[in-house]
Parts: C-alpha cells; sequence; structure tokens
C-alpha cells in the first residue's frame, strides 16, 4: 500500500472490521473485484460517489472517508507537482476570505 493512501488503508480496516470480502465490497459498488483492491492499495481513486456508498456500507460518517480520500489526493498532487502548496495557500486564503 502506498503510503499517502489514507483513505485505502482506512477502508480496508473498516472492511476487515465488518468480515467482509473485497468482492463483496466491489459488488456493492459496482464495480470489479480488482479495481476496489486497486483503491484499497493505493493504486486507483475512487469516485466521491463510491466514497458515500462506503460510508454507508461501513456504518462511519461520510467526513470521515470523504477527509481521508480528499486528503489522499492532496498527497498524491505534491508528489507530482511542484506548485501545490502555492496553489493550496491561495486557496485556503480565499477560503478564508470568503467565509469572514
Amino acid at each position: 500500500m502506498k503510503d499517502s493512501c489514507f483513505f485505502g488503508k482506512r477502508i480496508k480496516e473498516l472492511r476487515e472490521e465488518n468480515n467482509l470480502l473485497q468482492r463483496q465490497m466491489a459488488y456493492s459498488l459496482d464495480i470489479d473485484t480488482p479495481l476496489y483492491s486497486k483503491i484499497e492499495r493505493g493504486d486507483r481513486r475512487a469516485k466521491k460517489e463510491q466514497v458515500a456508498v462506503m460510508a454507508k456500507l461501513f456504518d462511519v460518517e461520510e467526513k470521515e472517508l470523504m477527509t481521508l480520500w480528499l486528503a489522499s489526493q492532496i498527497n498524491e498532487l505534491l508528489k507530482s507537482n511542484k506548485y501545490v502548496i502555492e496553489a493550496l495557500e491561495l486557496v485556503l486564503k480565499t477560503h478564508k476570505e470568503l467565509t469572514e
């Protein structure tokens, strides 16, 4: 599993805690088992809609999984683009100004 895959690590933990097989999760998400396995390993990204479905299946707050999903995506961007930090700072500044 990739170090940056906060989301994949957590959904694997939740799946195992719930005694579910990867093929059961894949069926619930309407994807094939190899694709689900790649999502857990961090080799593929889940779709936003799939994150919501997983939260319901695992009976956890959607906010928890969505935050981990976004963190994993941001971490991948950090590794692949030297301008991501500046972009994040701009977004945070703009967001702060809009919410004040």
